[in-house]
């Protein structure tokens, strides 16, 4: 039987034609918009009222609250702010970036819904904002911990870059990202980092485990202060080509590093580092979402929007 779409068996998927059968026009994606952002009817975004008048003569803010007598519409205080693009092209837009399990290039979309290629890639970056959390609560664990390294090959730069990046020891010319697993929720958290010492990673793998867990690390010298911070701490030695022993790897959080090279290789072919950290959220974000059917998958990047904007000068800026 074939599937609708990508990922876990139990999930329900949603073809393209799906789709489109149920968002046939702007009206029918601008409902379903408003429904999940206010599932227990609208309420005003800058004074909290729930005395909304809908139906206002305004071109683009159809809602007016009685309360502070404010304009509003669906896209107020969301990263779909100012934006001229249509409810259901947004709507197609996340429904590519969720099921497309190694992404989604900003040419593809930028055919796919006749727009130019800025757009679609303006289109993207803010999408991947509403995937980017703020503070969330400490994985229970136990959690596994691990870095990878971002970046182009010696091969491809030109020679002045080459001598410019290759010095040293390590990954040269590479960003490196750490990353962590819950074992539990099956959820993951990750970010760009300047370094892997311990002054870098131990803070961040703190900062999202909660204290006293257990925390599963390869060898590298920088997890170790981990045990006398209260962690149960134990590691495995990729060195001595020992990939688990027991309960005890890191093959989960390595499975995120995979996707994410395959969506590096090939699909963006390159990530700036000024950027870095949003295509980072889209495949944690993607993640943590797998295991909702695709229309709830969907939702829940509609109500990441919320309270979050991006801006294209603030984008093009980094």
């Amino acid at each position: 039987m074939a599937q609708n779409a990508p990922g876990k068996h139990f999930r329900k998927g949603l073809s393209l034609a799906q789709l489109f059968t149920l968002f046939p026009d702007d009206d029918s994606a601008e409902a379903w918009f408003v429904n999940r952002r206010w599932p227990d009817g609208v309420r005003c975004p800058h004074c909290d009222c729930d005395n909304i008048q809908d139906g206002a003569r305004h071109k683009t803010q159809r809602y007016r609250c009685r309360g502070c007598r404010r304009r509003f519409s669906a896209r107020t205080d969301t990263i779909l702010a100012d934006s001229n693009i249509g409810f259901r092209d947004w709507l197609v837009a996340i429904y590519l970036m969720t099921t497309g399990l190694k992404g989604l290039s900003s040419m593809k979309l930028h055919r796919d819904l006749g727009v130019t290629q800025k757009t679609a890639w303006f289109m993207q970056h803010r999408i991947r904002k509403a995937w980017a959390e703020g503070s969330a609560d400490p994985f229970l664990g136990p959690v596994e911990a691990d870095e990878t390294f971002v970046g182009g090959k010696a091969r491809n730069m030109s020679a002045s870059r080459r001598r410019e990046v290759i010095s040293g020891r390590g990954p040269v010319g590479k960003v490196a990202v750490v990353g962590v697993k819950d074992r539990a929720s099956g959820k993951v958290a990750a970010q760009p980092v300047p370094d892997t010492s311990a002054r870098t990673l131990v803070p961040f793998v703190a900062s999202r485990t909660e204290a006293g867990a257990e925390v599963y690390t390869d060898e590298h010298s920088a997890y170790k202060p981990l045990a006398s911070l209260g962690y149960c701490h134990a590691a495995v030695a990729h060195s001595a080509r020992e990939y688990a022993r027991g309960d005890v790897s890191t093959n989960g959080i390595e499975s995120l590093w995979s996707m994410f090279k395959r969506g590096y290789i090939g699909t963006y072919h390159h990530m700036s580092e000024a950027h870095l950290h949003r295509y980072v959220d889209e495949f944690t974000g993607r993640h943590n979402i797998r295991p909702l059917d695709t229309l709830e998958q969907m939702g829940s990047v509609v109500a990441g929007m919320v309270g979050k904007r991006l801006r294209y000068d603030e984008l093009i800026a980094a």
